[in-house]
């Protein structure tokens, strides 16, 4: 239901904020449905699969437009399918979860009755492995920054690295619009 759901939000904002349906969009407001309802999907009912569903797919494209307009490089939507609707789904656990509801005792979530205990569980799971992740990140690109480098040669850049790392061109039909450089 939730995959069902993020499609059609997906659909329906995308079609709204960008004038035309968006095939793109609506495929990834269904991995952003599947994401977000991975974390809550054995504590909550199937009407709050609907909703977070609906959600998703709102959320998808609103961050996938966001990061277009920070300049952050994400051409098929990672960032705004898994990192945004896999928080989302995991603080969704504290927002929906019911307790009991599939025999396992979780206690209820925010929103039936159970207060900010298991939200505040939830959110300080995702800043532990946030700030794990940015650390071990941080620590990792420089290494490799200054070890052997991390940028490849401009020549390489414009050519395409499916040609440079892989040895053939993945886009042949842009092949002869680029310009040429010398280097």
């Amino acid at each position: 239901m939730a995959a069902a759901m993020a499609i059609i939000s997906a659909t329906l904002i995308s079609w709204g904020l960008l004038g035309k349906p968006d095939l793109g969009m609506t495929l990834n407001g269904c991995l952003a449905g599947l994401v977000a309802i991975t974390a809550p999907c054995a504590f909550i009912s199937v009407q709050s699969s609907i909703i977070i569903g609906l959600i998703a797919g709102a959320l998808v494209v609103l961050s996938v437009i966001f990061f277009d307009k920070i300049k952050i490089d994400d051409p098929v939507g990672a960032l705004s399918v898994h990192l945004v609707n896999g928080v989302f789904g995991t603080l969704c656990v504290g927002l929906f979860a019911q307790d009991k509801i599939s025999g396992i005792a979780t206690g209820n979530g925010l929103f039936y009755g159970g207060g900010t205990k298991l939200l505040s569980y939830q959110l300080s799971g995702v800043l532990g492995v946030a700030a794990f992740t940015f650390l071990v990140s941080l620590l990792f690109w420089n290494v490799l920054k200054y070890t052997i480098g991390i940028r490849v040669s401009l020549k390489e850049e414009v050519e395409g690295l499916d040609i440079g790392e892989h040895g053939n061109s993945a886009y042949p039909e842009f092949f002869g619009r680029k310009p040429a450089y010398t280097i």
